[in-house]
């Protein structure tokens, strides 16, 4: 069956008529003339195939039809100006749905700031948060099950498809138990671990971290034992806790609260991790560039930002 045409202005102009019940006073509420609402009105009823109105000197009435029609053409119009609104508000990056990947550590550092920035600024985007270590972040940006990854140390080969910019940069510090012989120590030199077996993450959940702190190590004078490996910080510290080992890590997990581990500032001229914030180039969601912006306006303390891809949106 064959739906008729119904535009826009004769259901806008009927529904007004509809409430007014006056086409003198419908006119003039809509802006025009009372013959080219009367003409409005009548083409509409050429489409329905029936009268809408009964028109009697100083009398206008819905007629069943009209009373029928009337509840569908105010949801229409409705259904269309919150369509609008909607189309308007995630075409400018003020709404939609943001699909972003952070590794652990970054929950006790730079995440809760720049989400609660984010939100405030942003409260009818819905976020989808999903934590991940640096190489599963990359392969989920190229797939693109995520729109924006907060990462450590970004790969320093060229990522053609991929945008990085520098959120935060912190130092390192060292991880030992309570019991170590330098844990009485307030600063400690990497050279100092030389004897001590390391627990790390494993190098294919994050190369560039790894390496960074291999190169820490190698900078002085020795390649660490490593003697175990763990996906997460809080299970490095607590595998710390135990003495399996001594590991090298962000400063931001001193916040990671554990009776049995000490944590302590290693050489002040040491290199420092660096936190990125990472996105596809050809991404052209305003979503993506609305968090950007709210980084760039409300950086972290200590941030360095340095672009590398052109920012979208």
């Amino acid at each position: 069956m064959e739906r008729p045409e119904l535009p826009l202005p004769q259901l806008h102009a009927f529904v007004v008529l509809a409430e007014e019940l006056h086409f003198g006073h419908a006119a003039a509420r809509l802006g025009i003339a009372q013959p080219p609402l009367s003409q409005q009105i009548r083409r509409l009823e050429d489409k329905v195939g029936h009268a809408l109105f009964s028109r009697e000197p100083g009398h206008v009435t819905l007629t069943p039809a009209g009373r029928e029609l009337l509840p569908a053409a105010r949801r229409i119009l409705t259904d269309l100006a919150d369509g609008l609104a909607a189309a308007r508000a995630v075409g400018s990056g003020r709404a939609g749905h943001l699909r972003m990947g952070f590794a652990a550590s970054l929950a006790l550092t730079v995440l809760p700031d720049l989400l609660r920035t984010f939100r405030e600024r942003f409260p009818d985007v819905h976020l989808h948060i999903h934590e991940m270590t640096t190489t599963p972040q990359l392969a989920a940006l190229h797939d693109k099950s995520i729109d924006i990854g907060l990462l450590r140390e970004p790969p320093t080969d060229d990522e053609p498809r991929l945008g990085f910019r520098t959120v935060l940069t912190e130092p390192f510090v060292a991880v030992l138990p309570s019991t170590h012989p330098l844990a009485s120590q307030r600063t400690v030199r990497v050279a100092q671990l030389t004897d001590s077996p390391f627990v790390l993450l494993p190098r294919e959940v994050g190369p560039g971290l790894y390496d960074r702190i291999i190169g820490l190590c190698t900078a002085s004078g020795f390649t660490p034992r490593v003697a175990q490996h763990a996906v997460e910080w809080q299970t490095v510290c607590a595998l710390v806790e135990t003495g399996l080992g001594v590991s090298l890590a962000p400063a931001s997990i001193r916040r990671i609260r554990l009776k049995g581990v000490a944590f302590r500032t290693i050489d002040p001229d040491a290199p420092r991790t660096r936190v990125a914030v990472a996105w596809r180039k050809d991404d052209d969601s305003p979503l993506v560039g609305s968090l950007l912006t709210t980084i760039d306006q409300d950086p972290p303390d200590g941030s360095q930002g340095s672009a590398v891809g052109p920012c979208p949106g």
